[in-house]
């Protein structure tokens, strides 16, 4: 079985298919909506052959469906016909989760995406649990508002990386993970890791998107229809 997996972001789309070894990407931001990405994804795709689609999306995803538009993007996404665009059987999954699952090695994992905005997902025993804790109040506004984008601009680097580690302190403490990974593209500003990080691989949302395919079969009917789906504790697709 060949999968497409697409990695929706606030800035670019990014997409991988299996047996292929380079992604595709285009842009996205405030005025993209759900039909014009998935025409822009099958003409990205073009000649690669898919059986199925992973779908990364930027929001609260619940029984495979989007609940709640997109901050960064354009509106529409909720209530999309996502596999009916497609022709595919597709599988949607909140993005930072999806990268989350990709970089999984066992126990129990808090995964922070320094992105557009601050995607949080826990991984406990193979059970992913996406979060939105990126909108819970800090400060004078919310945690992604201060480690986002927008709080890398505004206050410069050197203020964000102190705010990087004083969210990704608050936020071990409270979950008390044994694995903390740092992903998104906003964590190479970074010039060290706060103690007991490690940093996430963005290819690790393919592998994520991959695994979401790989492990379908041999979960339970019941876990099988949840939006929590069950993680290997190994490498590679």
């Amino acid at each position: 079985m060949k999968v497409l997996v697409v990695d929706v972001g606030g800035t670019h789309v990014k997409i991988l298919a299996t047996g292929q070894r380079n992604r595709r990407q285009f842009a996205s931001g405030p005025t993209l909506t759900a039909e014009q990405m998935v025409s822009r994804v099958k003409a990205l795709a073009g000649r690669w052959k898919y059986d199925v689609v992973s779908l990364g999306y930027p929001g609260p995803v619940l029984h495979g469906r989007p609940v709640a538009e997109p901050h960064n993007l354009g509106r529409g996404w909720v209530g999309f016909d996502y596999r009916a665009a497609f022709g595919r059987p597709i599988k949607i999954i909140n993005d930072a989760a999806m990268q989350a699952l990709g970089g999984y090695k066992g126990g129990k994992m808090l995964f922070l995406g320094l992105g557009t905005g601050l995607g949080t997902t826990l991984i406990v025993e193979g059970i992913v649990e996406p979060m939105e804790l990126g909108h819970l109040p800090y400060g004078k506004a919310t945690y992604e508002d201060y480690v986002g984008s927008r709080g890398l601009e505004r206050h410069g680097k050197k203020k964000w990386r102190k705010y990087v580690a004083d969210v990704v302190t608050r936020l071990i403490a409270a979950l008390e993970p044994e694995d903390v990974v740092l992903g998104g593209g906003n964590v190479h500003n970074l010039k060290e890791l706060p103690p007991g990080c490690r940093k996430g691989d963005e290819a690790n949302a393919f592998v994520g998107g991959f695994r979401l395919w790989q492990d379908a079969g041999k979960r339970k009917p019941s876990a099988a229809k949840s939006a929590r789906p069950r993680a290997k504790r190994r490498k590679g697709h």
